[in-house]
């Protein structure tokens, strides 16, 4: 490793006198220990990935299979990246990544733990069924699509080896729950006609309900496969790019030289690292643990207990996923369903973004005072330094939005993005992407959308069953009467809903299927389409904190050696704002949207400043701190000042801004330290 790459850590100047308790001076070997000497392996922190993101555990092949492997993960890779120059039918492109896709999940996924160490006979007969049942409607798909209504005998069984490889590669990928809820929806496909009443249908024969999700584009082969073709795979080899050319490494020596110099500043410091490594690793969990491997030690030092270090971790490494400019791979969703542009998603993020950020640093900045935080000094080199000579790993990120603002499409910027990460690698010689790091770039890429693909597949099992028999509008219309026509009840309802979804399945088919059901139900009362779909985004992201599985923060507990339960309760209180700032663009109709920087630009400033008064006044009221400590009256006050302030509305804005004020002026009459009298 050269003396200036990141993860390198240069002396600095001796200072006479230098306490070593307060603040806590770190000097250079004790800062590579708790920094980087303290950090779990590799394949630790892989298996805790797996086991708390709800993942099968991949093998590790070695010998002949290995290469097998990774040949075929670098040609899916390579031909995802062609098919963003190259023009493919899309019946011939999604049917043919999906087909390399399970293939490859049958060689790297076993069937259970106990075959782990190698391919068995089944696995290569599963991926050679993979590879048959694919390649038989590309090879004449011009005729293959119009038997949609009366598919071949041949066409039905063909269609149906694919789904039971879909629903197999589910399993092994994210679990029982998913492929479950498909056979249960295939099952009232076919006997639906024996429930009674609107819930019940005509019913439908195997023929042409394979016929739908096999051969047409509106089932397996449909919206949700086609973003992880396209968008997904692409994002992840670009993460998978970055990685390997170190930019996670100095995202986490620039957070902590810009962020980490203040008593909280081990807070701050994991959560703008979480923010970047989020960027490339685009899961909540991951981020979580690739953090918490690194920054634990720190934030122990510093004087966080296991429960709040854990909480830290998972908030940050959460938040990425909500945020500009990759979002989670539902945003790709998002922007497919509504036919809007990626970029104007990215808008609608980023007023919440500012808001959970708000939060979490206030709540940090809570917490280092009412905790006693010291400060954590790591020998790094200054910010100017690291820009200097690594800043380029940022230039990458400005290009995906700056080529968007050109009018370029998603997949076009990713692309370029990429190659332009690519090549300002080789500015240095230790970040240099060579022949051997660039290959296994492109088979992470690959590798890390296996379990997105096969969930999307099965999503697209799910949302076919809901066209074909109008399963989802009939949710809806439960929902809406469960809810007895009130728009308040009915958002609660969708949160209870998404929210349990996210208990059992990742976030990509939770808001696939939530989507489905409950946004006609949001928009039935009046809700804007983007407001309803964003409503449902952010909730199953926030299904990754949300009590009682919270995978986040059991995954943080198991670096920490925290106590789960308690790791997931302060987790809710450092994210509970980003459960809240989806309800003030929901139940305001009219004005909601302006949180969704949509609308005029004066209510757009008016309705963000509001939103931070709320966001203030809910972290000290929750969090019982203003300058000092908040007493109960002061903390009475700031709750319902929140709740105020978070309805938008300018009534309701007046009072709780009233209730603000009123609750800081009687915390300063009762803090406010006297003036010493004059001796005489």
């Amino acid at each position: 490793m050269a003396p200036d790459e990141p993860g390198r850590r240069e002396p600095a100047p001796t200072t006479s006198g230098a306490s070593q308790e307060d603040p806590l001076q770190i000097d250079r070997e004790t800062a590579e220990d708790a920094y980087l000497g303290e950090a779990l392996s590799e394949d630790r922190a892989q298996e805790i990935i797996e086991q708390f993101e709800g993942e099968g555990q991949a093998r590790r092949l070695g010998g002949r299979w290995g290469y097998v492997a990774t040949a075929i993960a670098v040609g899916l890779s390579v031909y995802a990246l062609y098919a963003t120059q190259a023009t493919i039918p899309a019946q011939v492109y999604r049917t043919s990544f999906l087909g390399a896709a399970l293939v490859l999940t049958f060689l790297l996924y076993p069937f259970s733990q106990r075959g782990r160490g190698r391919v068995g006979v089944g696995d290569l007969l599963l991926a050679g069924a993979s590879l048959a049942v694919t390649l038989y409607p590309v090879l004449d798909y011009q005729e293959f699509v119009y038997r949609a209504a009366r598919p071949t005998t041949l066409d039905v069984a063909m269609g149906t080896i694919l789904i039971l490889l879909i629903l197999e590669a589910t399993r092994r990928t994210v679990g029982w729950i998913l492929p479950v809820v498909s056979v249960v929806l295939i099952l009232y496909g076919v006997y639906g006609y024996l429930l009674p009443g609107q819930y019940g249908h005509k019913g439908y024969d195997l023929d042409r309900i394979v016929g739908n999700l096999y051969v047409t584009l509106e089932g397996i082969f449909g919206v949700p496969i086609d973003v992880t073709a396209t968008y997904i795979i692409l994002f992840t080899i670009y993460g998978a790019v970055l990685e390997f050319s170190g930019a996670g490494k100095f995202f986490l020596d620039f957070s902590l030289a810009a962020t980490g110099r203040r008593a909280s500043g081990a807070g701050r410091t994991t959560t703008v690292a979480g923010f970047l490594l989020g960027t490339v690793s685009g899961s909540g969990v991951a981020t979580t643990v690739t953090l918490g491997s690194v920054a634990w030690p720190m934030l122990r030092r510093a004087g966080y207990s296991a429960e709040a270090g854990g909480a830290v971790l998972s908030a940050g490494g959460i938040g990425a996923i909500l945020s500009p400019p990759t979002l989670g791979a539902a945003a790709f969703l998002i922007a497919e369903l509504l036919q809007i542009s990626y970029l104007d998603v990215l808008k609608m993020a980023t007023i919440p973004t500012i808001l959970y950020y708000l939060s979490i640093f206030l709540m940090i900045e809570l917490d280092a005072r009412r905790l006693g935080a010291r400060d954590v000094r790591i020998d790094v080199p200054p910010v100017g330094t690291l820009l200097r000579r690594y800043g380029y790993h940022f230039t990458s990120l400005f290009a995906i939005v700056g080529l968007m603002l050109l009018g370029f499409t998603p997949i076009a910027a990713v692309f370029y993005a990429t190659i332009l990460a690519f090549g300002l690698s080789f500015l240095r010689r230790e970040t240099a992407l060579t022949p051997r790091r660039s290959l296994r770039a492109l088979e992470a890429g690959a590798t890390g959308t296996l379990s997105v693909a096969a969930t999307t597949a099965t999503a697209g099992i799910i949302v076919g069953i809901f066209t074909l028999t109008g399963l989802g509008l009939k949710m809806a219309d439960l929902i809406v009467d469960l809810a007895g026509g009130r728009l308040f009840l009915t958002v609660i309802l969708t949160a209870l809903s998404v929210w349990i979804l996210g208990l059992a399945v990742p976030v990509t088919a939770s808001y696939i299927i939530a989507a489905a059901i409950t946004a006609p139900a949001l928009t039935q009362l009046g809700v804007p389409d983007v407001a309803a779909h964003m409503f449902i985004f952010y909730y199953a992201v926030l299904s990754e904190v949300s009590p009682p599985t919270a995978l986040s923060p059991f995954a943080a507990a198991a670096i920490t050696g925290g106590n789960p339960f308690k790791t997931m309760m302060v987790t809710w209180k450092y994210t509970l704002p980003a459960f809240l700032v989806p309800f003030m663009f929901t139940l305001n109709r009219e004005s909601g949207v302006n949180l969704l920087a949509i609308g005029n630009l004066s209510a757009v400033v008016l309705s963000t400043a509001t939103a931070c008064l709320a966001i203030v006044a809910l972290v000290a009221g929750v969090g019982g701190w203003i300058v000092r400590p908040a007493n109960w009256l002061e903390r009475a006050l700031l709750i319902p000042a929140a709740g105020l302030l978070l309805y938008t509305g300018a009534r309701q804005d007046m009072l709780g801004l009233a209730l603000l004020v009123g609750a800081i002026v009687i915390h300063a009459a009762r803090t406010r330290v006297p003036s010493a009298l004059p001796s005489t």
